[in-house]
Order: structure tokens, then sequence, then C-alpha cells
């Protein structure tokens, strides 16, 4: 284990090593009874790593297939997004691929004859009840158990190789490179740091009927950003429930694939943003910090550090970053007619003004999601009928969806899932 130059301190290494050792023992039948318990301890580890990451099929080629997606270093990092590097990397790398060749080489049906048991063919072909697992959705499950197969199945270290490195290149690596959206948290000493969210909202620009300059726009200026191009902050507002969350999940829906990245960020954590862009500044992913249902009253000042970091300190934020937000509010902060402070007139209001406008100026681009009119409503709603598979004449559907706005706040896309929503219960409750 010491002799890997770039694949080091990496998660589960106890297990890699155990397992390493069984194995070499076993070749010299020199397993002790203690060792069997050092086996049964290493397929403990491999059950709960199936539990947690939904892993299933060969266990143990699966399982190494995980720790090697979740492995970032120097190597796995230039290959994100990129394929091999050109450089001493690929030849610092090679050691290590021939170590990992070795442990994919392992085998579980000569442990098993040198213990006298028979887990193997258990361990082979597990199959997993839990489809997602807590860390992986599905959609990433399966990508690393086909990495296990693939991997399992080269001939030599150069497919080794290549099929590892086409895997950072298509997936990414590590918790940034499979996983779509995240948010901040804490470690142990209170430093902020960047969770996955394993449950997205699948969520698609097509699902969103109507405001199609509006997604145009907002398509467009993400398009550029995934390109490498110029691209600006964006503020979404408007009326409330007009899909303007559902439009930044679908956008990153839409260009995860491109590799774009969504992290989710609340005004009380605004003063750690400076930590969480050093953190991701550096990879090669477009992130968007997305900041929902944005507003500042009066009294608050988070909005100055949204300020510095968008535009205004001393150090640039990177190209890889940008800002989107929703608002109900067009210009974000509180404002009153006087812009009173302790009921005393500033005396150079003007400036408060300007202050508060500040804000909102740093955002490039604004979209206006307004309030559908009775036409658009109604075309909400019998597409979103339509969708669901719910059968109800056309006029019929529209009166009820009438009714259901006069008594839920008012015409909006929010509105009119919330009915199909109710039809949808009342249809399965009639099946009953």
């Amino acid at each position: 284990m010491n002799r890997l130059l770039l694949y080091r301190n990496f998660e589960h290494e106890d297990l890699v090593y155990q397992m390493r050792t069984l194995a070499k023992k076993a070749q010299i039948d020199a397993l002790t009874e203690d060792d069997l318990e050092c086996y049964e301890n290493c397929i403990h580890q491999m059950i709960e790593m199936a539990a947690a990451y939904g892993l299933q099929e060969n266990l143990w080629h699966s399982v190494l297939a995980c720790i090697l997606a979740n492995a970032e270093n120097a190597f796995s990092k230039a290959c994100e997004k990129k394929g091999l590097p050109q450089g001493t990397l690929s030849k610092l790398v090679l050691p290590d691929i021939s170590f990992w060749k070795e442990m994919f080489a392992v085998s579980l049906e000569d442990l098993d004859r040198a213990f006298g048991c028979s887990l193997a063919a258990l361990l082979e072909n597990y199959v997993n009840s839990n489809t997602n697992g807590h860390v992986f959705n599905k959609r990433i499950r399966d990508s690393i158990t086909e990495l296990g197969k693939n991997l399992g199945a080269c001939d030599s270290e150069e497919d080794f190789l290549h099929t590892l490195t086409d895997f950072y290149r298509d997936y990414g690596v590590g918790k940034l490179g499979l996983h779509k959206a995240f948010r901040i948290g804490q470690d142990n000493d209170g430093e902020p740091i960047i969770e996955p969210i394993t449950c997205t909202e699948h969520v698609h620009l097509d699902d969103l009927v109507g405001y199609e300059r509006q997604k145009k726009k907002l398509v467009d200026n993400t398009l550029s950003f995934v390109n490498g191009q110029a691209a600006n902050n964006c503020l979404l507002f408007g009326d409330a429930g007009t899909g303007k969350s559902s439009s930044i999940k679908a956008i990153m829906n839409e260009f995860y694939s491109k590799g774009l990245r969504l992290i989710e960020v609340y005004k009380h954590q605004f003063k750690d943003l400076p930590k969480i862009i050093s953190q991701i500044k550096s990879r090669n992913y477009k992130f968007i910090i997305y900041m929902d249902d944005l507003s500042f009253e009066e009294f608050e000042i988070e909005y100055k550090y949204l300020k510095a970091v968008i535009e205004g300190g001393l150090e640039t934020k990177p190209d890889n970053v940008l800002i989107y937000a929703t608002s109900n509010r067009r210009h974000l902060i509180k404002e009153s007619f006087d812009d009173v402070k302790d009921y005393k007139p500033e005396l150079h209001s003007s400036d408060t003004v300007q202050e508060k406008l500040s804000l909102v100026a740093r955002f490039g681009v604004t979209i206006y999601y307004g309030a559908p009119e009775k036409q658009e409503y109604d075309d909400i709603v019998i597409n979103l009928a339509k969708k669901n598979g719910i059968e109800m004449d056309t006029d019929e559907l529209l009166l009820e969806a009438g009714r259901w706005e006069l008594n839920h706040g008012g015409r909006s896309g929010r509105c009119a899932q919330q009915f199909i929503i109710y039809l949808l219960g009342q249809k399965a409750l009639k099946k009953q």
C-alpha cells in the first residue's frame, strides 16, 4: 500500500489492505483462524457499503469501483471532463494502476476454498433490495456497477487505465463529479463543507408550460456558461408559484451532462461563500450557486456579503462560478417611502436608495415571471392533465380548475400543479 503515489488515503483503505493481505496469504497457504475473522469482517464492510451506496452484482468489484470513483487526487481530478491528461501524471499513475488491477484479480472463490466457506457465490451475484442507497441515486449506482464490470474484464493495465479515465471523463470523480446538487453543511470544527443532495426533483424544461421567452433567456445564458463563454449572474423575480425555482432545477437537469452543478445556499451562509468558492474554483465543472426566495428586510445585512462575492471584493469570482437567485421582490431589499432609520430621515436619502439597488444591479440578467393570464393558466392545466393521464372533459376540467384557483391563492403554475395532484388523489380513491 505504501507504494501508491497518487491514490493515497482513500476511503475504506483498511478494507482494501486487509483483502490484499488475505489474498497473498492464501497463495502460500498461510491463513489462520484469526484470518477467517478478518475475512468475515471484510465481508461485513462490503455489505454495509452495498447498503449505503446501493451496490450490487459482483460486490467486491463494485466496492473497488466505488472507491476509485470517489478517490479525489491530482490524477483523477485532471481526468474529469477531459480524459487522460498529457504529461507526467499519466506516467506517475502507472504503478497505482498496477496495484488496482491486482486488487480486481483477488478471487473470493479462492478465499472461500481456503477458509472452507461458501460466501463467494452470494457476493459475486449480490442482489440489492435498496435500489438507490443513501449516498447515490440509481443512475450513479448503475454507472459504478458497470465500471466494476468493465475494470474486472480488462486484460491489460493499459485497458484498465483507459477504462478508468473514460469514467472520470464521462462522470467525474468524488462528490462534485457524481452528484448534481449540493447544500452547505458544517464539519466537526464548524467549517463549511459541501454536502451532496442525493434525491433531486426530476423536472425538465419541457415540463414547464409557457414562459418560453423566460426559459430561452435562462437557457442561453447557462449554455454560454457551460461552454466556457461569457455569462451573467441571473435573478428570476416575479409572482409566487410561477416556476422560477423549477426553471433553475430544470436547468440543472438539462446541463448536468455538460458539467453543470448546483449548490444551494441560504442567507445565513453568505458569510461562508468565499470558503465555499475556494473549494470549487479549481475543479473542471461549472457551478451555479443557487439562492431561492431571496429577499432582505431593512435590518438584515447579509446582502453585503453577497455583494462582495458577486463583485466588489479584492478576490475576483472564478470563471466557473455563477450566482442564480429567485425572488418575489424586484429589488431584493425591502424599501420604504422615506427609507427612515430609527424614525429619523437620513440627510442623503439617495445614497440609501443606491445602496439598496446596488445588489440587484450585480445581476446582469433579470427575468420576470408574471402570473399567467386565464388562457395561459388553462393551457397549463390541460397540459398537466394530459401528462398525468387524467381523462376528463376539457370544459369540466377547466371549470374545476377555475374553482380551485379561486380558493387557493389565484392563478399560477404551482396552483395548477396542486389541482392536478388533487385530481390524481381523487382518481386513486375511486379505484380502491
